[in-house]
């Protein structure tokens, strides 16, 4: 795995620039601007290179390494870690998948290494919404000459103001279709983002609407290009890089929020008490229950990273792990909005805003109620294929009574 460079330090650092970020984080908050200087702080620490190759100047991290810079980005600003995470989901996905041509491995690793170089994947479409649904993308990809020209409309396109590149979910034009990713730079011509983004939590995403328009590309920067009566193929074990980094973000959201109940009810001590809120039973009993909403978060998110990394068989627990993740960030925040009170859901403090950016991890595709329905069928498909065996019951028979020692003799 990556035994050979100690990351301890690097995760040190992102701790550390966590709490540098909360510092700026209602200002990105009720602006929703982009913010720039925090992806600075990450390129100037190396981070941005956790997960890429070590062949092509990246520091060659698992996701175990990856879950930890993003859980500790995400405790101080979860817009950062969002678009950080689907980074290390581009890049690791370049390193592993076997599916990106050389020339784009180079071209995007160069650039990953010289500065500031953000990529993503856009899919999701106005109409058709995640491909995840099953339904093919309308963005079109015509082939003229040696090049594609693309045209179509993607949303969300996370971090769209720092992405150099973007891959592009398309389907051909050709008598039989096919459907693949094109690597889009956003210095292209015809490439045209629409503000769009005005969303009640993680407002510093800028996950904005991109418009294509006649780009053109060159024909050999596609990647993952098959047959459209495919489909998307999804590497499953790939998947948990999602499963597990973008619930660690609202995880972030939601140990925010701990650590400012925590330090509101020690510190705040009303006249008619004569004594901390902390000391209130009350207080204990919800604070005790976020502490197991959080340590479960933990030793889940964990498993699966640690799994993933050893190369272990983990199935469908990755999309389990997304639901209840998701499930208790939101239950965090919306306790500790209630054991704040007034000061709660005030601006001037952080937790209505931890509280919004938690809620928000529910738009993630697929939901919640898809991955219920996913498991379901999956254990229903496991009753009906498994034949019904014939059991013998275990005897019954009385208890033996038991022999009495004999001690003391003579």
């Amino acid at each position: 795995m990556t035994a050979s460079i100690d990351f301890a330090p690097l995760i040190a650092k992102a701790e550390e620039l966590g709490k540098r970020f909360a510092l700026t984080a209602r200002h990105y908050d009720e602006t929703g601007e982009f913010p720039f200087a925090n992806f600075d702080a990450l390129h100037e620490a190396g981070l941005l290179g956790l997960v890429t190759a070590v062949e092509h100047g990246g520091l060659g991290g698992g996701l175990t390494e990856a879950l930890a810079v993003v859980s500790a980005i995400a405790r101080g600003e979860p817009s950062t870690a969002l678009v950080l995470s689907m980074h290390y989901n581009q890049h690791y996905s370049i390193r592993a998948s076997g599916k990106w041509p050389k020339h784009l491995v180079e071209r995007v690793t160069k650039a990953n290494r010289e500065g500031v170089a953000l990529i993503n994947a856009a899919q999701v479409e106005p109409r058709v919404g995640s491909p995840s649904h099953g339904t093919p993308p309308e963005t079109v990809a015509r082939r003229i000459g040696n090049e594609w020209r693309i045209t179509g409309h993607k949303t969300y396109a996370t971090g769209i103001p720092l992405l150099r590149w973007i891959s592009v979910l398309a389907i051909t034009d050709e008598p039989e279709p096919r459907l693949g990713s094109f690597l889009v730079p956003t210095s292209a011509d015809g490439i045209r983002v629409e503000k769009t983004w005005n969303a009640t939590g993680m407002r510093a995403t800028n996950s904005d609407d991109l418009i294509l328009d006649d780009v053109a590309i060159p024909l050999e920067d596609v990647l993952d290009i098959a047959p459209a009566s495919e489909g998307i193929k999804r590497d499953e074990r790939l998947g948990a890089w999602y499963f597990s980094l973008v619930p660690a973000i609202y995880d972030g959201a939601a140990r925010g929020a701990r650590d400012w109940l925590i330090e509101f009810t020690t510190s705040r001590a009303p006249a008619s008490l004569g004594a901390p809120l902390s000391t209130v039973p009350r207080i204990q009993d919800g604070l005790g229950q976020i502490e197991v909403w959080l340590t479960v978060n933990r030793r889940l998110l964990r498993s699966i990273a640690e799994d993933f990394d050893a190369g272990r068989p983990f199935g469908a627990d990755a999309a389990a792990v997304k639901h209840t993740v998701m499930e208790n960030a939101v239950a965090v925040t919306t306790l500790a909005l209630e054991l704040g009170g007034n000061p709660g859901i005030s601006r001037d403090n952080p937790l209505e805003r931890h509280h919004r950016d938690a809620l928000s991890g529910k738009a993630h595709a697929p939901q919640n109620n898809l991955i219920r329905t996913m498991l379901a069928r999956a254990a229903l498909g496991r009753h009906a294929s498994s034949p019904a065996a014939v059991l013998e019951p275990v005897p019954v028979r009385p208890h033996p009574q038991p022999r009495l020692a004999v001690v003391g003799r003579g």
